[in-house]
């Protein structure tokens, strides 16, 4: 996905979980999705091309970034749980999807019983995304 295609492409993805939201809180440079106040994905442009950060667990991480080149540590973030992925590589579209529903699900893990807005352990088991 070239340019803007992969924010946009995960920016979609983020607007379909539950209870998702949108934030500025850094400035207009920068687009932090949150799922109950907690961030699972960042964007922005700041770097002089537009990534995508995420949430991942730091065994998926290390893995992540041996396997894919656009895969590279976490820009500004603690760089054994997040990730950033660059655009005009080989990332499909639907494994973007995949690394931002995981993002989510890791996040929406830490919040208490109560607050979580789906079940991390079978959200999306019964649909194709």
């Amino acid at each position: 996905m070239h340019g803007s295609e992969l924010q946009d492409r995960a920016a979609r993805r983020a607007d379909e979980l539950p209870g998702a939201e949108l934030t500025h809180p850094f400035g207009d440079e920068w687009d932090v999705y949150k799922v109950r106040g907690k961030v699972f994905m960042l964007q922005t442009g700041a770097t002089g091309e537009p990534i995508v950060t995420l949430k991942a667990r730091p065994e998926d991480s290390h893995s992540l970034r041996e396997a894919f080149p656009d895969i590279i540590p976490g820009y500004h973030m603690n760089k054994r749980h997040w990730i950033s992925l660059k655009p005009d590589g080989e990332l499909e579209p639907a494994f973007v999807d995949d690394l931002v529903t995981e993002s989510y699900l890791l996040v929406v893990e830490g919040l208490p019983k109560r607050l979580r807005p789906v079940d991390p352990a079978t959200f999306g088991q019964h649909h194709d995304g």
